[in-house]
């Protein structure tokens, strides 16, 4: 993304592409495998246990992993440091400029949210708050198939699988997206053209 929008370092950019692309199987399988087994334990279990038991776990594997390595090092005799002593001296604290600048993208996407709304449910443009009308009506009909968590659980099985898949058949999906444009902008353009209350009839 630009200046004007939030965007992430070009390393941790470049990190999720490479996750979500499968390039390397085992380290996506790993994170996939993680994150999947975290989300499906919170639709069983309290989100507390959860962090509680996911807490456990690290700290165990980290604590076993320091004391075996410092019996290591005692017995060959050599004080090869902790062995996460990178990631203790990597900066992860944001600098004050880097939180003014997401302050300040936030700010304006709230407000530009806030625009929106007010203009969709304001009837600015009759078109545009039908469209926003089907969109709400058709997420009543989702909300009463799934709850909240399973909608993040299948966003996160698409996150993994749909740019893949996408990266793997893209002139066939790019031909049928265009296709379903193009004839819902048809519709849309007819509908306009006989509403009442449209721009056009202002």
């Amino acid at each position: 993304m630009d200046g004007t929008g939030f965007s992430l370092t070009p390393g941790v950019r470049k990190k999720v592409s490479q996750l979500i692309y499968w390039e390397d199987l085992k380290e996506s399988g790993v994170v996939f495998a993680i994150g999947l087994l975290v989300l499906l334990s919170m639709a069983y279990f309290s989100i507390i246990s959860v962090v509680a038991y996911v807490s456990l776990l690290s700290l165990s594997g980290t604590i076993s992993l320091r004391i075996y390595r410092a019996i290591l090092g005692a017995v060959q005799k050599k004080d090869e440091g902790p062995p996460f002593k990178k990631y203790l001296e990597m900066e992860i604290c944001p600098s004050n400029e880097k939180v003014h600048h997401i302050t300040e993208v936030f700010l304006k996407h709230f407000n530009a949210t806030i625009t929106k709304l007010r203009s969709v449910f304001l009837v600015e443009d009759i078109i545009d708050s039908l469209k926003y009308f089907v969109g709400f009506w058709c997420l009543t009909y989702v909300g009463s198939w799934f709850n909240g968590l399973t909608l993040i659980i299948l966003s996160y099985l698409g996150l993994f699988s749909i740019p893949k898949l996408y990266e793997m058949h893209k002139t066939q999906i790019d031909g049928y997206l265009a296709l379903a444009n193009n004839h819902v902008q048809n519709v849309l353009s007819t509908i306009k053209s006989k509403l009442p209350g449209s721009k056009k009839d202002q």
